[in-house]
């Protein structure tokens, strides 16, 4: 099935789960689209099995260190990377199957704002409000490589894990060759919003053409990934407390989706720029955490509640 206008306008509710007991704080699919992992400001981390209509099939806890942002490793469904809102800064590589920290990565200094796994080996990056960037390899504790990008950062892999880019003090793109990037950006661009906001997160389309900017002042913005060109803002979904609102491209780099604080989901497309359907997902609190699935017509949100959205064929 093709995503279309027509498709997304069907997305229905399919199951909401109920497992957490505080906001979800980030949602993560694996590499093969069958499982799928969600934080939160409880400690907790459920795994829901997308074989099974998202079920919950384990909660595993974090209570001395706190769970925020989590990834599953690039090509493992049995093993997640994340970053602490307790005692410190230390990254965690941690299995699900058994329970068992596989690895720390100290030296953070303060809370970690991004966290993006290559798609193609064991390299990571991470940003931090301490304003560096620092490059991983799951297979060591030590720090591959520091940059500061003179502000603070949030960061994300392209979908070839040859560059990386850096949104730094909310104003600047800067662009890095993973292989290079201890000689600085090889390019950087100015885009400025006409409202005071924080950039809240930074993702590439997955042909790697835009870049997607989140902030937490009800907008967002697609920009041209080669010259840094305002594609698109888009606007009109409700943001009057200043949440972090996590926005997310479709797989195919067609459209844009936003959660908001009303518990609708926002789509936009990404060729005309139109709004092409507002889905309501009953959600009792405002919608932080929004992921599409990259192998299943499927997508998730979350607020406190956990929510996997289905196509309804009736409709179509």
């Amino acid at each position: 099935m093709k995503i279309t206008d027509s498709v997304l306008r069907s997305f229905r509710v399919a199951r909401t789960y109920r497992e957490h007991s505080e906001k979800v704080n980030c949602v993560d699919f694996s590499p093969n689209g069958e499982s799928a992992v969600s934080s939160s400001d409880d400690d907790s981390i459920i795994l829901y099995d997308l074989r099974e209509e998202g079920r919950p099939s384990g909660t595993l806890y974090s209570k001395k260190y706190g769970v925020d942002l989590i990834r599953f490793t690039h090509s493992d469904s049995e093993t997640v990377v994340f970053s602490s809102n307790k005692v410190d800064d230390t990254i965690r590589y941690l299995s699900l199957t058994d329970n068992k920290f596989i690895r720390y990565f100290p030296g953070h200094t303060a809370s970690v704002i991004s966290l993006s796994l290559s798609p193609v080996d064991d390299t990571f990056i991470s940003s931090s409000l301490d304003k560096t960037i620092r490059i991983w390899d799951l297979r060591s504790p030590n720090c591959q490589g520091v940059t500061n990008p003179l502000g603070t950062p949030v960061c994300s892999f392209d979908p070839d894990g040859l560059i990386f880019a850096a949104g730094v003090d909310s104003e600047l793109i800067k662009l890095y060759d993973l292989r290079a990037f201890d000689k600085g950006p090889f390019a950087s661009f100015e885009t400025l919003f006409n409202r005071v906001c924080d950039w809240t997160g930074l993702k590439f389309s997955n042909n790697g053409k835009q870049i997607l900017i989140s902030t937490n002042g009800g907008m967002i913005r697609v920009l041209n990934a080669f010259t840094g060109a305002v594609l698109h803002t888009f606007y009109g979904y409700n943001n009057s407390r200043g949440i972090p609102l996590e926005a997310c491209f479709t797989p195919d780099s067609q459209f844009v989706m936003i959660g908001s604080e009303d518990g609708r989901v926002h789509v936009w497309s990404t060729d005309s720029g139109m709004k092409v359907a507002v889905l309501d997902g009953k959600h009792p609190r405002p919608i932080n955490c929004l992921q599409f699935n990259s192998r299943y017509m499927t997508f998730a949100s979350a607020c406190i509640n956990m929510t996997f959205w289905l196509p309804c064929v009736d409709d179509l």
